[in-house]
């Protein structure tokens, strides 16, 4: 599904609809984000967080420092920023916490993530660069990611770009 956001509330719109349809589904646990550095995938981020249940008490800013923080949403939420890994592997907590599958797991700079250590089944969310705001293809692998943007279709059907 390839999306255009023209600002950043609608990038925030976005991260509202897509938590309703994590909400509304049984979710795929990972959540992979791709992009350019202020492409908007913490934004995102914050409001999806924000808006699942538990949300309006996390704190969210992206993890550069601490490698991942975990937010008191339910379900439990880990953001990883990736951005600093470029070209090693994940440390364990990474594969633990894919291990309990209870946790959604949010990945920003998934671009440094090998391909190898990708979970079984995820959502992608990759900013391509263009003039005027911003195009976002979204990439689904498995069930759960399937559901989840079947789920998201008619929620963003004022973003969508036509094929």
């Amino acid at each position: 599904m390839l999306l255009y956001v023209k600002t950043s509330e609608e990038t925030e719109l976005l991260g509202k609809y897509l938590a309703q349809a994590l909400v509304s589904t049984d979710p795929v646990q990972t959540i992979l984000f791709k992009g350019t550095l202020g492409s908007g995938k913490t934004t995102l981020i914050r409001s999806l967080v924000q808006h699942l249940p538990g949300g309006d008490e996390a704190e969210v800013s992206s993890p550069s420092f601490n490698v991942y923080n975990l937010y008191p949403t339910t379900p439990e939420t880990a953001h990883y920023d990736l951005y600093r890994l470029a070209g090693g592997s994940v440390d364990e907590s990474f594969h633990e916490l894919l291990d309990e599958e209870q946790t959604l797991m949010l990945v920003e700079w998934a671009e440094h993530l090998p391909e190898q250590e990708y979970p079984n089944e995820w959502l992608q969310f990759s900013w391509i660069p263009c003039e005027e705001g911003r195009q976002i293809d979204i990439l689904v692998k498995g069930a759960g990611a399937t559901r989840v943007i079947e789920a998201l279709k008619p929620l963003v059907t004022s973003m969508q770009v036509a094929p």
